[in-house]
């Protein structure tokens, strides 16, 4: 039973979920051997296994660990110190800590158990879930991992090197999902101290500032949760358990620093994320747009944190589906953006792992992706419809104009102070009744007079435009926001509710005996006003401004504007003779005071302009509205004389002024000449670029060209040789200088247990069928020697063939191996032995006849001879096979009269009988012999034969 063991408050114990494939087996067995059995942590193995057969995988297992080991049954609650196996056909996941045991249903080639299961344990455990990805190949494992690194997890890969077969653990590493590659021997210390500590959160704002000053990236009003857990899986790679030791090391490594960025960069994402939403933005998003523009219109589109690419392809088929539908000649313009420069290269090129099949669907996969060695790669045309670029989204300026805007799983991990910033940011992009597509997690929040929903399961948004954010983000560092608005202050002000009473004092003393003020910046614009200035100021006609001498009334003017003026400059206090000022029908004496005020925390520079009323002479009213009252002549002459002065002095200080601004003028003018100069010359640089860059582009078009007709042609040689082999019907396995499997035709297999997945492998992995026969020494010896063998081979079914073994030459006359090649020789063995039959039929046929008989060939040659002869004559076989006729014995059968006789029956198919010839019989005397003859007609390459058969008595004396 699994282990019952009490766990601490508040606690609970991690997860491991073990992923192997091809030659996992051993692995498995290895890693759980190694295992303590009360490490306190509970193991799920996620293997691809026969579906057709039962699965002895947990009996197997169970003798490598004494922790128990049992297959999976659904809704069993996990139990530390306790391995579970998932059942064959049938997917792995969790619900909270229970397990979740479903038949797989759907077809084979998209079944990936792990991925299934890793990603189920991310969302549930976060950062308790554990993922090892073990021997196997493929790519299920990969997106699982990243499932689990971005829940806070972690992912051991064993070291390719180790595993029997690395393409599973290869696939995880090239993504950059491991967050430690071991030997299977380092994995129980690292699984064993799995939990991070905890760190102070000052040591976390000084990791965040430190990345500021090293990359120029802002994380700081990012969320900490998902900073924090990206950030201890980095203390978790460098085997480092507090923070304060972890900034040192990256005060240390810019290297450290770099990696630390590329971990906190967001990078998930998938084709068709919620396959509902995208076809709730096909049907009621993009068709009605679409339908709704002119022919001539451009349809502008932005993914705001597109990461690696997968979502803005996804709407970019979305759109080439509704264009083609609906034969549309739209132009579309489509930006997709992230701050990710790696996420960014990899979404250029548009090559995805063979995992992608199950979220895009089998008829966009074949209409919109191209297959290619370890995954397939999105189509010329789709790729060509987007734009990516790296972007920072918080600080640069967006694209604007848009007509639809994405920006899915972004929002969530930023603090809402940033979440502020960019609705408004989303709501200046768009258009007039542009929409803006969030994640369900996601939403416009504060800001619902920006946007209307069109779809609130899905996150749909409808700008309105004329609509005035609550918050504009103007006190933010966005580089794109005017200037104008940047210099409004920088904190609004804030109600009081509480004043002490020195503080009420102050007010009331400054209220009751403080004269009118106007606070300005140094060319006069009014920033703040104290007192009832209403006797001094007033609004100019005009176009409204809240410049000081603008606002002056009349008498105020000339010395306003020279007091500000004399006071922008210098640091002193001017103060102005007494001036008569009317106002409400009155001439009033004022004396103005201009000083340079202290300098604000931002550097800016003020002026405060002080209005004092003198109390003697008392204002006195006008006899005449609009005209001045009589004064003596002398007084009337001291005044115009001031006045003539002080016109002097202003006309001698417009003129010095002038005199200064076009110096300047004439400065800057030939800085401009010297500019425009310099981009003549850059402009003309840069054309020369383009021309090189054009001759460049057309030297690679027709590279590229004669590389595609190439292909084709290699294309054409591979179908014409792939035909040729399977025509002829002869088995053939190549073989490189190490005897290892390179390809092999299809009928190879009836000579060797062959599957497709052998390609790679030693032949001699491989079972054969042959009779006791071993080809990999004569292949061998093929190699060592170049001296080609044939050998007659018959399998363990019957069968005969004759195997050719010759040296593999590559078009350059290198030898690279061995080619092996298989004739089925069935016929001709069966011819052979049919012969050998009847010739030992015919010999025993003439071995039992009584008379003596001979078999000649066309040049009367014996081909054979009865016993029966052999004893008539007292000769042999070796004194009789292959001697002519007229040879024998003395030469006795040299007769004339026979031998016309003889070559009559070949010349004319003719036979004879009673032919006699007297003989001397050895023991018989003389004798005579009567010959019989007959031709046996021959056939293709067999010559005629004779036989000639004998008939004798003894003579009578």
């Amino acid at each position: 039973m699994p282990s019952s063991k009490t766990l601490p408050a508040g606690k609970s114990h991690a997860i491991v979920a073990l992923g192997a494939s091809a030659g996992g087996l051993e692995a498995l067995e290895r890693l759980l051997r190694l295992m303590p059995a009360d490490s306190g942590l509970s193991f799920l193995v996620i293997q691809h296994l026969d579906p057709a057969r039962t699965s002895l995988l947990s009996e197997i297992l169970g003798r490598a660990t004494a922790m128990p080991v049992m297959q999976a049954v659904h809704g069993t609650t996990v139990q530390p110190d306790a391995v579970y196996v998932i059942p064959p056909n049938h997917d792995l996941t969790l619900a909270g800590r229970r397990l979740v045991v479903r038949p797989w249903k759907m077809p084979r080639d998209h079944h990936l158990p792990i991925d299934t299961c890793f990603t189920s344990l991310g969302e549930q455990l976060k950062r308790r879930a554990v993922g090892v990805v073990l021997s196997g190949t493929g790519a299920d494992g990969t997106l699982g991992c990243r499932a689990i690194l971005d829940h806070g997890g972690r992912t051991l890969v064993q070291l390719p090197n180790e595993a029997a077969y690395d393409g599973m653990p290869t696939h995880v590493i090239q993504a950059g999902n491991a967050s430690q590659v071991l030997t299977l021997e380092q994995m129980p210390a690292a699984l064993m101290g799995e939990l991070p500590g905890q760190d102070t959160g000052d040591a976390l704002q000084q990791i965040l500032l430190h990345l500021r000053q090293a990359t120029g990236h802002d994380f700081t009003q990012y969320k900490k949760s998902t900073i924090a857990r990206r950030i201890e899986r980095r203390m978790q790679v460098q085997q480092i358990t507090d923070q304060a030791d972890y900034l040192k090391v990256l005060l240390g490594s810019p290297d450290e620093s770099r990696l630390l960025f590329n971990e906190l960069l967001i990078n998930v994402t998938q084709f068709f994320r919620d396959p509902e939403a995208f076809e709730v933005m096909k049907v009621q998003i993009l068709e009605p747009m679409l339908a709704s523009k002119a022919r001539d219109d451009v349809f502008r589109l932005w993914v705001a944190g597109c990461a690696s690419g997968e979502e803005a392809y996804s709407v970019a088929i979305l759109l080439h589906e509704l264009l083609h539908v609906h034969s549309l000649a739209l132009k579309v313009q489509f930006f997709a953006t992230d701050l990710d420069a790696d996420a960014i290269t990899l979404a250029r090129a548009g090559l995805y792992p063979a995992s992608i099949a199950a979220d895009v669907g089998s008829e966009r996969l074949k209409r919109y992706f191209s297959p290619e060695e370890g995954g397939y790669r999105v189509k010329k045309e789709i790729r060509e419809m987007i734009v990516f670029a790296v972007q920072n989204v918080i600080k640069d300026p967006p694209f604007t104009r848009l007509d639809l805007l994405c920006c899915r799983n972004l929002m969530i991990y930023l603090g809402q102070a940033l979440q502020n910033r960019l609705i408004p940011t989303f709501h200046y992009a768009l258009k007039a009744s542009g929409v803006l597509f969030l994640s369900p997690s996601e939403s416009i929040g504060g800001h619902a007079t920006l946007f209307s929903p069109l779809h609130r399961k899905w996150k749909f948004y409808r700008a309105i435009k004329g609509a005035a954010p609550k918050t504009m983000p103007l006190d933010s560092s966005l580089s794109w926001v005017p200037e104008r608005i940047s210099k409004l202050p920088e904190h609004p002000a804030k109600m009081t509710k509480d004043t002490n009473l020195a503080e009420l004092t102050r007010r009331a003393l400054l209220q009751e005996f403080g004269p009118a003020s106007v606070v300005t910046d140094l060319a006069g614009t009014i920033q703040y006003i104290h007192g009832d200035t209403g006797r001094y100021l007033r609004p100019a006609p005009g176009q409204a401004s809240l410049n000081v001498v603008d606002m002056a009334r009349e008498g105020l003017q000339l010395e306003l504007r020279n007091a500000v003026h004399r006071a922008a400059g210098s640091t002193e206090t001017i103060v102005t003779p007494p001036l008569s000022v009317v106002s409400d029908d009155a001439v009033r004496q004022v004396r103005l005071s201009v000083r340079r005020m202290a300098d604000t925390p931002a550097g800016e520079r003020l002026l405060l302009v002080t209005f004092q009323e003198q109390a003697h002479p008392n204002a006195a009213p006008l006899a005449n509205p609009g005209k001045r009252s009589a004064t003596p002549t002398s007084e009337r002459i001291s005044q115009l004389e001031r006045d003539l002065a002080y016109t002097r002095e202003n006309l001698q200080a417009s003129i010095d002024e002038l005199q200064d601004a076009n110096e300047e003028l004439s400065s800057a003018n030939e800085e401009m000449q010297s500019t425009n100069e310099e981009l003549q010359s850059s402009n003309e640089e840069l054309e020369t670029s383009r021309e090189e860059l054009q001759s460049v582009n057309e030297e690679l078009v027709t590279v590229n060209a004669e590389l595609q007709a190439k292909i084709e042609q290699l294309g054409d040689m591979q179908n014409d040789m792939k035909n040729l082999l399977d025509s002829i019907n002869i088995g053939t396995i190549f073989l490189d200088t190490h005897l290892t499997i390179r390809r092999f035709t299809r009928d190879a297999v009836k000579i060797y247990r062959l599957i497709p997945k052998d390609v790679g492998r030693p032949l001699a992995d491989i079972t054969s069928y042959l009779d006791s026969l071993d080809l990999l020494v004569p292949a061998q010896e093929v190699l060592d020697t170049l001296i080609p063998r044939e050998i007659e081979l018959r399998t363990t079914s019957g069968n005969w063939f004759l195997a050719r073994l010759l040296p593999y030459r590559t078009l350059d006359n290198v030898i690279d191996g061995v080619v092996m090649t298989f004739h089925d020789i069935n016929t001709r063995m069966a011819n052979d032995q049919a012969v050998q039959a009847a010739r030992e039929l015919a010999e025993a046929i003439v071995d039992t006849v009584l008379e003596p008989l001979l078999v000649l060939d066309q040049d009367l040659c014996v081909v054979s001879a009865s016993r029966s002869y052999h004893r008539a004559f007292h000769t042999s076989a070796a004194r009789t096979n292959g001697h002519k006729l007229y040879e024998l014995g003395d030469g006795q059968w040299d007769i004339v009269a026979l031998r016309e006789q003889l070559r009559t029956i070949l010349t004319r198919d003719t036979s004879f009988d009673g032919f006699k010839v007297q003989q001397d019989l050895p023991g018989l005397g003389p004798t005579t012999i009567t010959l019989n003859a007959r031709r046996v007609a021959g056939q293709g390459a067999r010559p005629h034969l004779i036989l000639l058969a004998m008939q004798y008595q003894p003579s009578r004396t």
